[in-house]
């Protein structure tokens, strides 16, 4: 039997702790509802992290023992130590996967990782819902998935997203206010597997969701394939591999 894919599910945990708004959808965290859904999973081992743990919870033997971090940000971006996210950037070049939520667009690690400013529109409204569209039904995070999945509620990113071409589109949102966003976008960055997932404002029960749970696990088992050892031969090499004459 194959080890289990190591997950550590990073959350801010701030909305949870000061609006009693989403307090009510996630009691507890949104990142302890997300672990619970990925244990359910057959294969996979989630764990948490939070931004006021020592280290924001990220510490060299965490992350060691991590295939796949999910992140989730929001208010606090900017507390988020400098050295940590080297870290974790140095890890995902190495191989850890990665799964970059909603407003974590904003978070340093992805804008560090994607090189741009990664802004976009928004619009948050009680009565604006979406629908995500599969346009990569053969690539492994659809899997499962129909043509197509709505949420009653989410709030509206739009284009222009700026980051690079993704590497593989799975996933473009269409909002009922009438914006569509590239909300599935795959990056490959060193050996490692980023994946970013629009859904998820914090006052709305999105990581409920039968689908975007799916969209999760399929994610993990994805980006999980590029954590390996790695082995590199940079730097001058005085002897060649043939004989020269």
């Amino acid at each position: 039997m194959a080890d289990a894919i190591q997950v550590t599910v990073w959350g801010e945990f701030r909305h949870e702790k000061s609006h009693e708004a989403v307090r009510k959808v996630y009691p507890d965290g949104m990142h302890t509802v997300i672990a619970k859904a990925l244990n359910a999973q057959e294969g996979i081992k989630a764990k948490t992290a939070t931004l006021d743990e020592p280290e924001h919870g990220l510490t060299e033997a965490v992350l060691k023992k991590t295939d796949v971090l999910t992140w989730w940000g929001h208010m606090a971006h900017g507390e988020v130590k400098d050295e940590i996210v080297t870290r974790v950037q140095q890890r995902v070049l190495d191989g850890m996967g990665l799964i970059v939520l909603h407003s974590g667009h904003f978070s340093k690690i992805f804008q560090k990782l994607m090189g741009t400013s990664c802004n976009l529109m928004w619009r948050e409204h009680e009565k604006e819902h979406t629908r995500l569209w599969v346009t990569a039904p053969s690539h492994p995070i659809a899997n499962g998935l129909g043509p197509y999945f709505e949420l009653p509620h989410e709030e509206m990113y739009g284009e222009f997203f700026d980051i690079p071409a993704p590497d593989e589109l799975v996933l473009v949102s269409w909002f009922s206010g009438g914006e569509i966003f590239r909300s599935g976008c795959c990056f490959n960055r060193g050996h490692g597997r980023i994946f970013y997932f629009q859904p998820g404002h914090e006052t709305f029960p999105t990581y409920y969701d039968e689908n975007v749970i799916k969209v999760l696990t399929n994610a993990v088992r994805w980006a999980a394939a590029g954590c390996c050892p790695v082995v590199r031969g940079f730097g001058h090499r005085p002897v060649p591999m043939e004989k020269l004459d």
